[in-house]
């Protein structure tokens, strides 16, 4: 049976944003929506476009509300598409996985990140899907923001397309065959 879900790509609007680590949620949005042929509208509190994979409706937003209000942007657009949490992929960079581990997990803590605290306060808890892409934690103590809010840097860039293409493909098997069966598949 066809299913509607709502993809979220989490970032911070704003050119001295584009290309942070802390945009890989957008990155990996922008890639979904270039390899659908579709183009996003500005809408409340989110960049968003639809299309369908594999006869599944597909949400995909960007949501316009910066990072720490990441839930706002979520909670408008699951009531406004009456979609579940558990439908709602968060695509989010993560600091607890080395640069180029990516992970699909059903539910978790927000482990400090603030985009997933404001999600986990306005959407009702932690049992939300989502793809963890790392970034690394090669910062000194104190200096996360500056990282998380710093560009990528040379050997990382040259990594990058081939990351981005591998969570296009997780983020595809979520919509097609759902979170667990690509966590055992996919998830390196």
């Amino acid at each position: 049976m066809a299913k509607k879900q709502l993809l979220v790509g989490l970032g911070n609007i704003g050119a001295e944003y584009a290309d942070t680590r802390h945009n890989i949620g957008f990155m990996v949005a922008d890639e979904l929506a270039k390899q659908a042929g579709v183009n996003f509208s500005t809408l409340r509190y989110a960049y968003y476009t639809e299309y369908r994979y594999r006869s599944n409706q597909v949400y995909l937003i960007k949501p316009t509300t910066y990072m720490n209000l990441s839930g706002k942007a979520v909670n408008y657009w699951m009531h406004e598409l009456k979609i579940p949490l558990e439908d709602v992929l968060i695509i989010v960079d993560d600091i607890a996985l080395p640069f180029g581990k990516i992970r699909l997990r059903t539910k978790g803590s927000s482990a400090g990140h603030n985009g997933l605290k404001s999600i986990e306060a306005l959407c009702g808890g932690q049992g939300y899907p989502r793809l963890r892409f790392g970034v690394g934690d090669n910062f000194p103590k104190g200096r996360q923001v500056d990282y998380v809010l710093s560009g990528f840097d040379e050997d990382e860039q040259l990594e990058l397309p081939t990351l981005i293409e591998h969570s296009v493909q997780m983020v595809n098997s979520f919509v097609h065959i759902g979170a667990e069966l690509t966590m055992t598949q996919l998830n390196k």
